[in-house]
């Protein structure tokens, strides 16, 4: 099938490849011109596993184009997807001033029946607007507007896309039908699911996907906090609840906030639409706050250990992007935890695999880029947890230890297990579980070693 695929950021261009890859003919437009440039080349401009592999066969095989020309690009196209950015309004309203915009300008070039598909995450009634802004220029019989979610995670959307848990279709055209059910089948041999329905239900189920689990997020996070006042341990707790067949073990590991390109936006835009709507949705208002707050955590236990003025202090931040496998740090609590450490005088040492270029883009020179991870901790005071990257899990402890000025570690995705911090001799302090009080600095805030110690947290 001859496909269009207007945008080239995350969801374009994974969804331009992966079609791409099962035989369609594909061309991706974006108004970046020197994106497009690097693109044709093979070069990605976003970290995702497998995506180059899958871009350069395809680029070879010449089944995926790239090009700046809306009006060449859509030429022949059965399928125009809008993969568009829509940004959150400082209120949480999605932006939709790029998708309305590119529908205007398709209104004026199709000339034969063709499917407009909002892949974009879009509000309920974008679907209708696009409509609209369509019909302004255009016959109705010659296009469809449908509705197509995208339920990709940043670090497998590969895999993701070509093996989906399920299709979700919003459409009432048997038309526009056909069309989607003939794309999307050779992703559905394994038996996963499609389903279609209305418009307005299709783009509300991508929302209340997102919403739900960054709740499930925010409750564990608020457990954890809970956990470490009354002397609980919030993995044993997790495990608990996780082998409730009716709750299930995804999602339920605790931290220090969600982030990244989706929950974030997604929520607070499912927000706005019932404010919109005059309904108050107090479980999405409070999941915002919970994460707000969980953001500050590991700043806390460190300004509780070692003092609010931090200006003699260096510590080493191991993990910048939001999640392991991916370079996106939007809405990241490694940015909130650099601001709030820079602001008390502290000086940083930061390393991550793949998100450095994007961290030095906001801080500049205001933070060391180290080549290693171990090099971040050379003659720090302390080493702090940000992301869960693989590489971190079984680190060279006796390096770490000869490289800190104290073997100090602060966890904010609960790594590594008690019982090993205990034996290496190292402060530990992670979320929701006891703190580990092998060896304390001297400059510990006392009252907050006495508080943990009542709370049964301190070992």
């Amino acid at each position: 099938m001859q496909l269009a695929i207007i945008g080239t950021g995350y969801v374009g261009l994974v969804t331009g490849t992966c079609f791409a890859e099962t035989g369609n003919n594909v061309v991706c437009i974006d108004i970046d011109e020197n994106k497009v440039n690097k693109l044709k080349q093979g070069k990605t401009p976003i970290y995702e596993p497998g995506l180059e592999v899958l871009l350069e066969r395809n680029i070879k095989e010449e089944r995926l184009h790239f090009t700046t020309n809306l009006s060449e690009g859509i030429k022949g196209a059965k399928s125009i997807f809008l993969a568009l950015p829509t940004p959150p309004g400082k209120d949480g309203s999605a932006d939709l001033q790029y998708v309305l915009d590119v529908a205007a300008s398709l209104s004026k070039l199709i000339t034969s029946y063709t499917v407009i598909v909002n892949k974009s995450t879009v509000p309920v009634g974008t679907a209708e607007k696009v409509h609209a802004v369509l019909a302004q220029h255009l016959d109705t019989s010659l296009f469809d507007v449908v509705s197509n979610p995208e339920f990709l995670r940043e670090g497998v959307a590969v895999e993701d896309f070509l093996k989906p848990d399920r299709i979700v279709i919003g459409t009432n055209s048997d038309k526009a039908r056909k069309v989607m059910d003939e794309l999307y089948q050779p992703y559905l041999r394994q038996g996963n699911p499609i389903y279609f329905m209305d418009p307005r239900s299709s783009e509300m189920t991508k929302y209340a996907a997102n919403s739900y689990l960054a709740m499930r997020i925010s409750f564990m996070n608020e457990m954890a906090n809970l956990c470490e006042r009354a002397g609980a341990d919030v993995d044993w707790v997790r495990i608990g609840m996780g082998s409730d067949s009716r709750i299930g073990k995804r999602f339920l590991f605790p931290g220090i906030g969600y982030g990244g390109s989706c929950f974030p936006k997604d929520v607070k835009a499912l927000a706005f639409t019932a404010a919109e709507m005059d309904y108050d949705y107090q479980i999405i208002n409070t999941v915002m706050k919970v994460n707000d707050q969980q953001k500050k955590i590991l700043g806390d236990k460190v300004r509780n250990y070692f003092g609010s003025d931090m200006s003699t202090l260096t510590f080493a931040l191991w993990g910048l992007a939001f999640k392991p496998e991916t370079d996106d740090i939007r809405d990241a609590p490694s940015v909130d935890l650099i601001v709030d450490l820079l602001n008390a005088g502290a000086k940083i040492r930061v390393f991550d695999p793949e998100a450095m270029d994007n961290i030095r883009a906001i801080f500049g020179d205001k933070l060391y880029y180290a080549s290693s991870q171990y090099e971040a901790t050379e003659g720090a005071n302390a080493l702090i947890i940000v992301t869960e990257w693989s590489e971190f899990r079984n680190p060279d402890f006796e390096r770490i230890s000869n490289t800190l000025l104290h073997p100090c570690i602060f966890d904010g995705r609960n790594v590594y297990s008690l019982d090993k911090m205990k034996e290496l001799c190292f402060y530990y302090e992670s979320i929701g579980r006891r703190v580990i009080n092998a060896q304390v600095h001297e400059t510990l805030v006392m009252p907050h070693h006495e508080v943990l110690r009542d709370r049964g947290m301190l070992d």
